[in-house]
């Protein structure tokens, strides 16, 4: 994958709160500060956030998982070669606010590594094997730590 320089990336920003339960907690500028931090290349990214029920439908129909998931990005250009990263994340607000808890963390913080994280698949990275998810975690704890934020992996309930 790319490295990451000093410039930041071209981003092209849109935030849907379909749920609007968080949308005082996580204002447009806090969610381009968090995108920005994870892009590597220019982006045109839509962040929706959701409730259990859109979810849900949207991990069946398009994953044939019949239950809400916390976050699930929608990647337009897988191309390397591609000049722009399109994609959509998908934050369910229900499963964020869930974990958050159980996790024993904020529900900003959870939120910021979820972006992340989407923000990353949208990029190319994956988790499907041990190499890509230590990897992908390494990224996700520097982003994030440049954010002022601890590491995700640490004392959580999982």
């Amino acid at each position: 994958m790319a490295e990451k320089n000093n410039s930041r990336p071209k981003l092209n920003l849109s935030v849907q709160y379909a749920d609007t339960r968080l949308q005082e907690l996580l204002p447009r500028p806090l969610l381009r500060k968090t995108v920005q931090a994870a892009l590597f290349f220019p982006a045109e990214l839509t962040l929706r956030f959701v409730n259990a029920e859109e979810g849900r439908d949207l991990n069946r129909d398009y994953r044939g998982k019949d239950y809400a998931t916390n976050v699930l990005t929608f990647a337009y250009t897988e191309d390397v070669d591609a000049e722009v990263t399109e994609a959509d994340i998908i934050l369910c607000t229900d499963v964020l606010q869930k974990e958050a808890a159980e996790q024993n963390k904020t529900v900003l913080e959870h939120a910021q590594h979820l972006i992340v994280h989407g923000v990353l698949h949208a990029q190319g990275y994956d988790h499907e094997n041990d190499e890509e998810a230590e990897e992908m975690e390494a990224l996700e704890i520097e982003i994030l730590a440049g954010l002022g934020l601890s590491n995700p992996y640490q004392d959580t309930a999982e």
